[in-house]
């Protein structure tokens, strides 16, 4: 039985998909901050629609169209998620958010946002928890 086209993908069913074996898949997850699987407990990745559209597009952009790496990161920065994933899905089947990586939530300073917002949330809990083990002890 075959997966939904909706449906998350492993690694091997995202590099079987792209074409790329997974170290290469990972390998771009370091050099490309737009390519952010989700990761679960032990990190294990999972890959939406979206995901897998623009490691196509990064595969022919790289591969086929001849670009470097910094190439397709100045494309990019210079043109948009919605234009490296014109690459991956000419049809344009695979709907992105209107600001593309904005709206995924995958762009540097959302990150960081995100980031610091846990960590206060950890802080706070962190305090929280001094508070009782201080009443307790």
């Amino acid at each position: 039985m075959a997966k939904s086209p909706n449906a998350f993908r492993t690694i091997s069913e995202a590099a079987d998909e792209v074409g790329a074996p997974q170290h290469v898949l990972r390998f771009w997850e370091t050099k490309f901050s737009f390519i952010a699987p989700l990761k679960r407990a032990g990190g294990r990745r999972f890959y939406r629609p979206q995901d897998i559209v623009l490691l196509k597009a990064v595969r022919r952009l790289l591969h086929d169209d001849g670009l470097t790496i910094k190439g397709v990161q100045r494309l990019h920065r210079e043109q948009g998620l919605k234009r490296i994933a014109g690459y991956g899905d000419p049809e344009g089947q695979v709907t992105f958010e209107p600001d593309g990586e904005a709206a995924a939530g995958r762009s540097a300073g959302d990150s960081t946002v995100r980031l610091r917002q846990v960590l206060a949330e950890l802080d706070g809990a962190r305090a929280r928890l001094e508070a009782v083990l201080t009443r307790s002890g």
